[in-house]
């Protein structure tokens, strides 16, 4: 295995070490029957990942579509009322 990458029971006996590295080095792979299944990643790292970046409205004010002149149109069905 390279030094990102270990088996589960080589990141099972050595979590510590594997959380470290990824900490220092960068996301650790885990891999099960030799296929990728995880992978640790450090806090901060993972923080920037999920952080979002501005508000729905901001993504569709700078979509490359606006002012493109497509046209879209809403279906004409009755709005279903619901039973309470």
């Amino acid at each position: 295995m390279s030094a990102d990458t270990w088996t589960i029971a080589e990141a099972k006996a050595k979590f510590s070490q594997v959380v470290d590295r990824s900490r220092s080095q960068g996301p650790q792979v885990i891999t099960r029957h030799g296929r990728q299944t995880a992978v640790v990643v450090a806090t901060e790292e993972w923080e920037r990942k999920i952080k979002r970046v501005g508000t729905l409205a901001d993504f569709f004010a700078n979509s490359p579509l606006r002012g493109s002149g497509m046209k879209l149109e809403r279906l004409k069905i009755r709005v279903r009322k619901l039973d309470r």
